[in-house]
């Protein structure tokens, strides 16, 4: 009996000793395979990484070009109004260029001693006295226009400033502030300048120089980072002077304000 029983123990043994190799395959091949999907769950996620990495590049690379197109047709636009801003000056320059050295009419010839009398000033009222003063105003009002048509912007600043304060409700005061406005923007003296426009426009609100100083009021403004007020001042030139050259810069400069806020 004792025997039987060592035997089949003997026997259950060899089984289970057998067995073991073959399990130990198993659980191996088992790890191989899950090593082996967890390599191709990485190299699944490592294209989809790639994926959208060239995604987003393609992405910046579409935007870099829209961005690239704007500031061109940003810069293109600028250029447009400073070359229109640029050909109203050139031609209110030339109106008062002409203005100062139009030549004599054909009726009795000026004298040697009053170069003034060679065109006709602004219109003078009251006696004698007064068409006289108006002669040295003119004088004076010449030199520092000269020195503004030579580009000697401190200069002219000085000598405007001077014949203000000498005739500060002389016939050529509201040209006077308008170039003294412009030697100082000429100069990036923005706030100084603001000041000379504003006040022309305040004192002389149906002069000849309103539109124009009205619209240099804005740029000054602009000039000074204040877009809002600049963007309200140039509204107001478009409006109260319709039609005008000094109308359509303000109107161009508006869009080209509102395209750069836009892109910001």
């Amino acid at each position: 009996m004792r025997t039987g029983i060592k035997a089949m123990m003997l026997v259950v043994a060899a089984a289970l000793v057998a067995a073991a190799p073959a399990h130990a395959q198993r659980q191996s091949l088992a790890d191989r395979v899950g090593a082996l999907e967890q390599q191709v769950q990485n190299n699944q996620a490592n294209t989809d990484m790639l994926n959208q990495l060239q995604q987003l590049r393609s992405g910046m690379q579409a935007l870099q070009a829209t961005i690239e197109q704007l500031q061109h047709e940003n810069e293109q636009l600028k250029q447009r109004s400073r070359d229109q801003y640029l050909d109203l000056d050139g031609r209110l320059n030339r109106l008062e260029g002409g203005a100062e050295q139009a030549p004599a009419p054909a009726v009795p010839a000026p004298s040697a001693a009053n170069p003034a009398a060679a065109e006709k000033p602004p219109t003078v009222r009251g006696d004698a006295g007064a068409v006289a003063a108006a002669g040295d105003e003119r004088s004076a009002y010449n030199v520092a226009f000269d020195a503004l048509k030579a580009g000697k912007y401190d200069e002219s600043a000085r000598l405007f400033q001077g014949f203000l304060e000498q005739y500060p409700s002389g016939v050529y005061a509201p040209n006077a502030l308008y170039w003294l406005g412009e030697s100082y923007y000429a100069t990036r003296n923005f706030q100084l300048a603001e000041a000379q426009f504003r006040d022309l426009v305040a004192r002389y609100p149906t002069h000849d120089k309103a539109a124009g100083g009205l619209l240099k009021l804005g740029l000054s403004q602009f000039g000074q980072g204040d877009a809002a007020k600049a963007e309200q001042t140039l509204a107001q030139v478009v409006t109260r002077f319709p039609g005008s050259d000094a109308a359509r810069t303000a109107q161009d400069r508006l869009q080209s304000i509102r395209l750069g806020q836009q892109i910001r």
